[in-house]
């Protein structure tokens, strides 16, 4: 597969098999892909956690109220530390939730690559989330997804509403 084919097929998955776990070898490929994202000053400012524990699912998983949700046999969190984050000194701009963003998206596309599926999400609940994995005060999670199989017979639609090339492309 090529890359412009990965990039144009990748879709939101809201269908999992809770059955069918995602062998540990992919899963560290999928994560190595996050390591080895770039990072402002190659401050790497992250830690990975992939929840696949029922016990701690059933901790997580209350963040987001999805049906589908519940279903995903793992949850892959990115957590990151502000303080360990490059910082402009002109401004006091921190590149802790652009560095997390880029090491999130390596890892949605290598899981799309795997053929896992994956959904971005960001309107978790900050406090459940956060009181179930005992976060500290410098640590900040600013997505998450799940990561599992579809579920058997499910049909990606193949249609995404873009803007076109001209509408956001300006060759100056």
């Amino acid at each position: 597969m090529n890359f412009h084919n990965l990039i144009s097929g990748r879709e939101s998955i809201r269908s999992y098999d809770k059955n069918r776990r995602i062998p540990t070898d992919t899963l560290s490929r999928i994560l190595d892909t996050g390591r080895l994202a770039p990072s402002a000053g190659n401050r790497q400012p992250w830690e990975f956690l992939l929840v696949s524990s029922e016990d701690m699912l059933n901790k997580i998983r209350p963040c987001y109220k999805a049906e589908w949700f519940q279903n995903a046999p793992h949850i892959l969190i990115i957590k990151g530390f502000k303080n360990k984050a490059w910082t402009r000194s002109e401004d006091g701009y921190n590149s802790l939730e652009t560095d997390l963003t880029i090491a999130m998206d390596h890892m949605i596309l290598a899981a799309e690559f795997a053929e896992i599926g994956t959904c971005w999400i960001a309107a978790f609940s900050h406090k459940i989330l956060y009181n179930a994995l005992e976060l500290k005060d410098n640590e900040e999670v600013y997505a998450i997804t799940p990561l599992g199989y579809p579920m058997e017979g499910f049909k990606k639609r193949g249609i995404k509403n873009r803007k076109s090339f001209e509408e956001v492309i300006k060759f100056i």
